[in-house]
């Protein structure tokens, strides 16, 4: 049988393999947003994802690709594991993920691996990945390599400049394409990435990345208030903010508050929190819910963290929102696509660094007041990555490198 590289266009039952490396640690926009990307590259490759942290209980796999769960690893290995995931001694994690990586490339032979934010992101793991990479190359059918980022990188590093210099020549070196899941209307990325030498590599803005989902639901809108933080893994002083000021609020507003608290939640902080709602009227505490999109249509107001995924919900279910994005050393994306956000008027922006509750008391009375304008990003990464993925794996016209990438 003909190798389906060798014609130029897929059989209608072989799919070309793709291997999607994907370290989830910052959140469950970013687990989502991958979730839905192998979604939909799943109708013209068979896809198989290399997880490197848990998937939380409530999120579903979807059932068109195949899981291949790495050891977590914690500490030095991943600076901001947000997973909750349970320690592994470090070397025998990295040890059985090098295996596991190993044998899934003998078995698989992928004509395209998939990788998310390196080499712009997960510098920890630049051994493991390059190891990937080189080996995905040096197969009797190279692989082609290309990077999947979000709309927007942190910049906010200690030696940012070494930092981009060095992923810039990296993804010279090694990729054949750079995908960033989002509309170039809205954000680019060299609004986020400026080495000193422009990026040689294609890159593609494939619009935003939305999982599959039914119509937004047109239901009248109910007397409540919805705090929520994405996973939830920093978002503890936010609902705190929040019970206080609704403590100021409710006798005037006659609104309910509901708090979300997402599945990453550390859980002292999900005890405590539960502890400071004891006995509190109109408050509802839930730990996690099956859409999220579902709870906004039905909100008189959002105020929330504003990851990645939390945006998107925004802008589908077009709900009055005050974001309160999170900020930290080398974190501040968040903040960024607040700006972008709140500068088109989809949103209110309220700066973390100023969240207490008299603050965020004012900004929601404000925000009751707020008609959001109708915000239409282009949505339909996925597909579009689909396409392109194709094209650039050699079903389509194909660009020769491999003499250039064998390492």
């Amino acid at each position: 049988m003909l190798d389906p590289r060798a014609t130029g266009r897929a059989p209608e039952r072989i799919r070309p393999v793709l291997l999607f490396y994907c370290q989830h640690a910052s959140g469950i926009g970013q687990l989502t947003r991958a979730f839905a990307l192998a979604h939909a590259l799943a109708a013209p490759f068979r896809v198989i994802m290399l997880s490197g942290a848990p998937v939380p209980r409530g999120v579903p796999v979807p059932d068109s690709i195949e899981v291949i769960d790495l050891p977590p690893l914690a500490g030095d290995a991943e600076p901001d594991p947000a997973s909750g995931a349970p320690s592994w001694d470090l070397t025998a994690a990295q040890l059985q993920r090098h295996g596991l990586v190993s044998h899934a490339l003998r078995r698989l032979h992928p004509a395209m691996v998939l990788v998310e934010l390196f080499p712009f992101g997960h510098r920890p793991l630049t051994g493991e990945i390059l190891s990937l990479i080189r080996a995905a190359r040096g197969q009797q059918h190279p692989a082609r390599i290309v990077c999947s980022l979000p709309d927007i990188l942190p910049d906010t590093r200690p030696q940012q400049q070494h930092h981009d210099d060095r992923a810039r020549w990296l993804a010279h070196r090694y990729f054949d394409a750079v995908l960033v899941h989002a509309d170039p209307g809205y954000v680019r990325l060299e609004e986020s990435f400026r080495p000193s030498k422009p990026l040689a590599v294609p890159v593609h803005h494939t619009g935003y990345v939305l999982p599959v989902r039914p119509a937004a639901p047109q239901v009248p809108r109910e007397p409540r208030i919805l705090v929520s933080a994405g996973g939830g893994s920093t978002g503890f002083p936010l609902f705190v903010s929040a019970l206080e000021a609704y403590a100021r609020l409710a006798p005037a507003t006659g609104l309910g508050l509901r708090i979300v608290a997402g599945p990453f939640l550390p859980e002292p902080d999900w005890a405590a929190l539960q502890r400071l709602a004891h006995g509190r009227s109109g408050v509802e505490l839930v730990r996690q819910v099956p859409d999220m999109v579902d709870e906004m249509c039905r909100a008189r107001l959002s105020i929330s963290q504003f990851g990645y995924g939390t945006a998107l919900d925004i802008v589908v279910a077009r709900v009055p929102a005050l974001v309160v994005p999170h900020a930290a050393p080398g974190r501040n994306e968040q903040v960024r696509r607040a700006e972008t956000f709140a500068r088109l008027g989809a949103v209110r922006h309220l700066p973390a660094e100023s969240l207490d509750s008299a603050r965020l008391s004012t900004a929601i009375e404000e925000t009751l007041q707020f008609s959001p304008r109708p915000a239409a990003p282009a949505l339909d990464g996925a597909g579009k990555a689909a396409t392109l993925l194709m094209q650039i794996a050699g079903f389509g016209r194909r660009r020769s490198r491999e003499s250039r990438h064998h390492a």
